[in-house]
């Protein structure tokens, strides 16, 4: 009602800008996003320019503040990778088992369903949580295209194929490579 726009939190890592002073009056701009501080616009023109994907490198700008070293990148995204796979039958069992025409469901359905997956889930110190965090935005993709799969299959009656991720692709070339 004010103008504001929506808070959606109160945090350091991001900041959505909509306004600007003009002459000591504010005066709507287009909105502008930051991730630590960092125009998003020139994140993405970083990509662009080098032809590369940013997926890895914003995951780790958001986690910790700053992006990485080329060397950092490389041993966070081999993490990223180690964590990517989903457990043993968990597709068949929680994802194809019971599609939902509502990917929010499928997804919190998925989510909650991994607790049990998880060696120390009620374990709440700095390094589990780390833990549990990059491997959910690991597993992220999956549980989204599998279960996007899985709609299509059952309730739309397409071909149903499961394309494993390859380690040696990036996030982005990795959903592109399950998706189709």
């Amino acid at each position: 009602l004010n103008g504001n726009g929506v808070l959606a939190g109160l945090t350091n890592i991001s900041q959505v800008t909509a306004k600007k002073l003009v002459d000591g009056v504010e005066m709507p701009m287009d909105g502008k996003l930051y991730y630590q501080g960092i125009d998003v616009q020139e994140i993405v023109k970083g990509f662009l320019t080098e032809n590369r994907f940013g997926f890895e490198e914003t995951v780790y700008l958001l986690l910790f503040g700053q992006l990485p070293t080329a060397a950092q990148l490389e041993e966070f995204s081999n993490l990223l990778k180690d964590y990517q796979s989903l457990p043993p039958k968990f597709t068949r069992d929680i994802i194809m088992k019971a599609p939902s025409r509502d990917m929010m469901n499928t997804l919190s359905r998925s989510v909650l369903m991994l607790y049990y997956y998880d060696e120390n889930p009620d374990d709440v110190s700095i390094p589990n949580v780390l833990r549990q965090c990059l491997r959910l935005i690991a597993q992220f993709p999956l549980l989204a295209v599998y279960g996007y799969h899985a709609y299509n299959h059952y309730e739309k009656d397409q071909s149903l194929i499961i394309h494993q991720p390859d380690k040696n692709l990036s996030f982005a070339e990795n959903i592109l490579h399950i998706l189709r």
